[in-house]
């Protein structure tokens, strides 16, 4: 089922055809109203009438996360702050926090692309929606909450945390979509159990998780421990918020909603753009923001563009699930490893928990990584050559996929710490 099925089911061409409008009408405004745009223009060369065709993109220049803080805090608005209806800001942990604003207008097309997503997702107008993102500064609450809201769904605005309450809720209210971050729907998952809640005599049938990577064999593990069908979404603050793509029901990649971003995979090191199904990082620019319009913002996110039709119908451009982040990216002996890699493989274990921390050192000169898992509850009083062999097994397999030869620490069941939002998976003592 779609939610706007004349722009989600547009023919690529007339797509195309509005992409280019509104990219010129973006360009031709970031140029004249912010002075860090135009400084960037005139040093490369471009003037906003260069740009006719959508291949012209690749003329302009990037932005980084680095030019927002650069600009803090309202340095890259095109709007007068009284324009200017909602604030957020991303949660990083060191410097100035990343700032978006959002017009009136902004928040009607965050809440239009939000509804598409959560349509797309399996969410209907009769559906209760437990909202268990972070409502605040951070966007993932009320993008998710505004969606809801404009699908016609019962919203539930519970918000992060209070793993208790929000299982009285999911029980009383009969909660049937849950919104929240994937390792926190499986400690969800685990709470239920402790408290023996059997979670098929729960109303839940979908689940929408984002706000960080995780593999499809943690959507295996949600699905299998919650009976849900789990889907993954995606945004970031910078660019919108949650709702810039979103699986549908055919799980084949996330569509990104083309008539609002144009996507670009670019070699992180080269920044040359990639074609389609090469992996690479992704890039997007916004094209109908009115607060703060972003061009080619290097989102550090590793993926690649999937340009084969949907059999769902929708005409937009998939991205994969996400790889993982540049800057999340481990390089262990001059070999690239993502925590997501590490995850699919231990989850392929039956007799570990999906919990999990990666601990990076250094030995002298040399790098070194262990990987902490707990064990299952039946497993861990079993005899220590069981133990030993489970090592060496998980040690074998790591290897084989990644082509790091690890040192494996099994570890009591919920010994590791448990996160409510986003998950640290990555403990990197070479920084101290």
């Amino acid at each position: 089922m779609y939610w706007n099925k004349s722009y989600e089911c547009m023919p690529r061409e007339k797509l195309q055809e509005l992409q280019l409008e509104r990219l010129k009408r973006m360009v031709s405004r970031i140029y004249h109203d912010v002075p860090f745009y135009r400084n960037k223009f005139q040093e490369c060369g471009i003037m906003p009438e260069d740009i006719q065709s959508l291949a012209d993109l690749q003329k302009l220049p990037f932005t980084t996360k680095v030019d927002l803080r650069d600009n803090y805090p309202y340095g890259l608005f095109t709007v007068p702050l009284e324009q200017i209806v909602r604030i957020h800001a991303s949660s990083g942990t060191t410097g100035k926090p990343t700032v978006v604003g959002y017009t009136r207008n902004d928040i009607a097309t965050w809440s239009e692309l939000m509804a598409r997503s959560l349509m797309a997702a399996g969410a209907r107008p009769h559906s209760v929606i437990q909202n268990a993102y972070g409502y605040g500064l951070f966007t993932g609450g009320l993008g998710v909450h505004y969606g809801a809201e404009r699908l016609g769904a019962s919203i539930i605005p519970i918000s992060g945390g209070n793993t208790a309450k929000q299982i009285m809720i999911m029980k009383d209210f009969g909660s049937t979509v849950l919104t929240c971050t994937p390792s926190y729907a499986i400690y969800l998952a685990e709470v239920l159990k402790e408290q023996g809640i059997d979670p098929e005599a729960l109303k839940l049938e979908v689940g929408i998780f984002g706000a960080e990577p995780w593999s499809e064999n943690i959507r295996k593990e949600i699905e299998k421990k919650l009976k849900i069908k789990a889907y993954d979404i995606y945004g970031l603050s910078e660019i919108m918020g949650p709702g810039v793509a979103i699986e549908c029901e055919c799980q084949n990649g996330l569509h990104m909603w083309e008539d609002h971003f144009i996507p670009e995979i670019i070699d992180p090191v080269t920044l040359e753009v990639l074609p389609h199904g090469e992996q690479g990082e992704l890039v997007i620019t916004t094209i109908t923001k009115e607060g703060i319009p972003i061009l080619r913002y290097r989102t550090r996110d590793i993926t690649k563009i999937i340009d084969e039709p949907c059999a769902c119908g929708r005409t937009h451009l998939r991205i994969s699930r996400l790889q993982g982040r540049t800057d999340d990216m481990l390089i262990i002996r001059g070999v690239n490893v993502f925590p997501t890699q590490i995850e699919s493989v231990l989850l392929e274990v039956s007799e570990v928990e999906p919990h999990y921390q990666l601990v990076v050192r250094r030995d002298g000169s040399l790098d070194t990584l262990e990987v902490k898992v707990e064990l299952s509850e039946t497993l861990f009083s079993d005899k220590i050559s069981n133990l030993e062999k489970l090592e060496r097994r998980i040690k074998e397999r790591i290897n084989s996929v990644t082509g790091i030869n690890a040192k494996i620490s099994l570890v009591e069941p919920k010994s590791l710490p448990r996160s409510e939002g986003k998950s640290q998976r990555v403990v990197d003592l070479r920084k101290i």
